[in-house]
């Protein structure tokens, strides 16, 4: 089995597999330009990893696309921050599919994913602002934790900070 068959997820007709291609890197972008754009300010860090979803996959990260047949409609990444350590980031689902459940599904992949690499924890970085997204990820397990535990944050908005144990 291939890392992309164990980590496709199908619900229906939503499927959600691996960025494979500029199509993919392109959703991935303009999902989150979305949601940021609507919330908040682009930041530079932002530009930085959207402008180059390939660069978490070429330095042992993964971005995942959630598809409703043929349109993306959901992402998330996972970046290496170390040893058995990754940063969840950039998890969107556009808005005309929000309330589906796509944001469980992919949350669910990206700690899949994590587990399949023998990872010991994840953590994220978000805002207040966001309260269906904070308590999804409270929903999973992922616990509050002050900013200090965590490595520096390069976004303004962040408010949020939450990690979960993979060795549980």
């Amino acid at each position: 089995m291939t890392q992309t068959d164990s980590l496709a997820t199908e619900l229906g007709s939503l499927a959600v597999a691996p960025m494979s291609t500029a199509a993919d890197a392109r959703a991935f972008k303009d999902l989150n330009l979305e949601w940021i754009t609507a919330f908040f300010t682009l930041e530079p860090a932002d530009s930085v990893t959207l402008d180059n979803p390939q660069h978490i996959v070429d330095e042992g990260g993964q971005v995942l696309i959630a598809r409703d047949g043929d349109r993306a409609v959901g992402c998330v990444a996972l970046v290496p921050e170390g040893p058995g350590v990754f940063e969840l980031s950039k998890m969107a689902v556009s808005p005309q599919f929000q309330g589906r459940g796509i944001g469980r599904i992919l949350l669910r992949a990206a700690i899949g994913y994590a587990r399949e690499q023998r990872a010991t924890s994840i953590f994220l970085a978000s805002n207040a602002t966001l309260a269906s997204a904070v308590h999804l990820y409270e929903s999973l397990g992922f616990v509050h934790v002050p900013a200090t535990e965590l490595r520096p944050i390069p976004y303004d908005r962040a408010d949020v900070f939450m990690r979960y144990d993979l060795t549980r």
